[in-house]
């Protein structure tokens, strides 16, 4: 079940509805938790099988730690929790792209091995929730918190329909303590929550499917090489798009959460108008960077113990990030080509530390993160990496003379919202939404309310899935 399809629509309805009544908080909680496995088991029942198996894990786990006298017992109740969790997240996810690449690095030596092909379906959403329930083991492992004090709240923790599947990525310190005391949406909350929706399926169905994405899939899934306009706006596509679904499933996620009378993080601040990649990554996916920074990169020593151990726990972090939005070399290359940016970022503010940039070195600096960031995002969309090098001599003119992909309502379109896009997270760069709400007339905000549920209306399709769902 998608956010951007009817029959979310109707569901979404039947929980508000039933979140409503006078029932007890506990019945209420329960009916909560029904509707998410409904939500989850929508895609293949059997891989709720799946969320039940690292519910109990986890659970039992933090609870072995709590009553564990001796550090080895301790670290034995982690161990459980980390190898249950990782162990299915590479079985389903990782199995086949290894036994892939196990092949070909027997090719490369002149030894033919041709494995059985897995054909394992990808359970939606596996990466998120297995972050979520590992997270709930390692902050009670660190004591950094507490275990639930029942099942139930700790299962509708993992469960929670707005965010099990492609996030924000919660912890348990977040949402948790909510569920101890009723919860139901004021007036206030259930506008707010039913704009930020409207706000975040606009995004989606609107911008992302409707115009973006075209231009992207034309550029990337052609079979002939681009010139250098087609690669460059195809790039660009492509960059709007992944932020639109993307930004968008997160803000229809809190919307929705907010509606029921729950808060969860902001997951994306404004990222292109990001004044280099540690700004960038503060400002995209907030609650993937916050996860790998305090499970992966500070375990690896951070920035305690010297450069070379930093850039390398720098490195690391970047590529096991990569390899964690897909099961392709790409994806690690992408994550790689990060690490180095920051990296190098960090090189230069070490190097420049009493630089402070003007208001016109600033937007240049804006400017050349978003291209470099647009330079990994080839890596990102291409499916192998012969297309992304065809990509990327596109955009450095080295296919002149060729017939052109994209058609002019294509270029112009892109460029009209790329553009918007740009303009926009340059004006929100130091603001909020609520704040910048606060100060519309209500007149405006319910002209452009309607604008967007129209245009919703009249974009809708078929509900394609959003993209972070096969990661």
């Amino acid at each position: 079940m998608v956010f951007n399809s009817l029959t979310f629509l109707v569901f979404f309805a039947c929980v508000l509805a039933l979140h409503s009544l006078p029932l007890s908080w506990k019945s209420r909680k329960v009916n909560l938790l029904l509707a998410s496995y409904l939500f989850y088991s929508a895609w293949n029942p059997p891989f709720v099988i799946l969320l039940w198996v690292s519910t109990v894990v986890d659970w039992y786990a933090a609870q072995g730690l709590v009553k564990a006298r001796r550090q080895a017992a301790r670290h034995s109740w982690m161990l459980l929790s980390v190898i249950a969790n990782l162990g299915m997240l590479f079985y389903f996810k990782y199995g086949q792209f290894l036994l892939d690449s196990f092949s070909s690095l027997m090719a490369a030596v002149g030894v033919a091995y041709h494995p059985a092909h897995y054909d394992i379906v990808l359970p939606v959403g596996i990466s998120f929730y297995t972050f979520a329930t590992m997270s709930y083991t390692l902050d009670v492992y660190l004591r950094r918190a507490v275990p639930a004090e029942n099942f139930l709240d700790y299962a509708l923790f993992v469960t929670f329909f707005p965010h099990l599947v492609a996030g924000p990525i919660m912890r348990p310190t977040e949402l948790v303590p909510q569920f101890a005391t009723p919860r139901r949406a004021s007036s206030q909350q259930l506008r707010f929550g039913l704009a930020l929706m409207t706000v975040g399926l606009f995004n989606k169905v609107v911008l992302a499917d409707s115009f973006l994405a075209p231009a992207a899939e034309r550029v990337f899934d052609a079979t002939r090489v681009p010139g250098a306009l087609d690669a460059w706006m195809g790039t660009l596509a492509f960059s709007g798009q992944i932020f639109c679904d993307f930004a968008g499933y997160s803000t229809t996620a809190i919307g929705a959460a907010l509606c029921l009378g729950f808060a969860m993080p902001d997951n994306f601040r404004f990222p292109y108008a990001a004044v280099g990649f540690s700004d960038f990554w503060r400002r995209w996916h907030i609650t993937l960077s916050s996860w790998l920074r305090d499970y992966l990169y500070i375990p690896l020593g951070g920035n305690r113990h010297g450069p070379a151990r930093t850039y390398a726990a720098l490195m690391t972090t970047m590529l096991l990030g990569g390899l964690w939005h897909g099961a392709n070399w790409t994806f690690v290359a992408w994550g790689g080509i990060h690490g180095l940016y920051l990296s190098g970022e960090r090189v230069l503010r070490a190097r420049f530390a009493n630089y402070r940039p003007g208001p016109l070195a600033l937007v240049g600096l804006a400017a050349l993160t978003y291209l470099l960031v647009n330079v990994t995002w080839v890596f990102f969309r291409a499916k192998s990496f012969s297309r992304a090098w065809d990509v990327l001599g596109g955009m450095a003119g080295q296919h002149p003379g060729v017939r052109p992909i994209l058609s002019t309502f294509y270029l112009s379109t892109v460029a009209l919202i790329i553009a918007g896009i740009l303009v926009t997270h340059w004006y929100m760069r130091a603001r909020t939404l609520e704040s910048v709400v606060a100060r519309l007339s209500p007149v405006l905000i319910g002209t452009l309310w309607g604008v967007m549920l129209f245009a919703i209306v009249a974009a809708q399709g078929d509900g394609s899935a959003f993209i972070y769902f096969q990661f």
